[in-house]
């Protein structure tokens, strides 16, 4: 599991931290000042990136927070088995099994010897996108 340190109030719409072992990707981040007895707090809003579960994070903004590393790479569709598609990693030449997204727009664009785009995050990896 590759994941690394940053503290909450540098977070930004768009970037990726965990919530209770979640990776989840920071939709709107709402920062207070530090008041006179009170360190500032962060409020975050962030959707799950594998279950797309809403979640709502109060936490002080100096709090260190897991942010995954997302390991992008292209791959070729070499095979069809059911549920699942044999990828082949252009760069080093790698075979692996990969889950069919669930996103109806990759699904149907899938075919054999198509270029897709597959992040790996948190040890699972995802097609994010099918390159034309």
């Amino acid at each position: 599991m590759s994941i690394k340190k940053t503290s909450a109030k540098s977070l930004k719409p768009g970037s990726y931290f965990v919530i209770d072992g979640e990776p989840c990707k920071v939709t709107n981040i709402e920062k207070s000042k530090p008041g006179k007895h009170g360190s500032a707090k962060a409020n975050i809003t962030a959707i799950g990136f594998f279950d797309n579960r809403k979640r709502n994070v109060i936490m002080p903004a100096d709090r260190m927070v897991d942010v995954p590393i997302i390991d992008k790479r292209s791959a070729t569709v070499i095979a069809e088995m059911g549920e699942r598609f044999t990828l082949m990693d252009t760069e080093t030449y790698e075979t692996y099994d990969i889950k069919k997204p669930t996103d109806p727009e990759i699904a149907s664009k899938m075919e054999l010897n198509k270029e897709v785009e597959v992040w790996e995050l948190m040890g699972e990896r995802v097609i994010t996108r099918v390159k034309s």
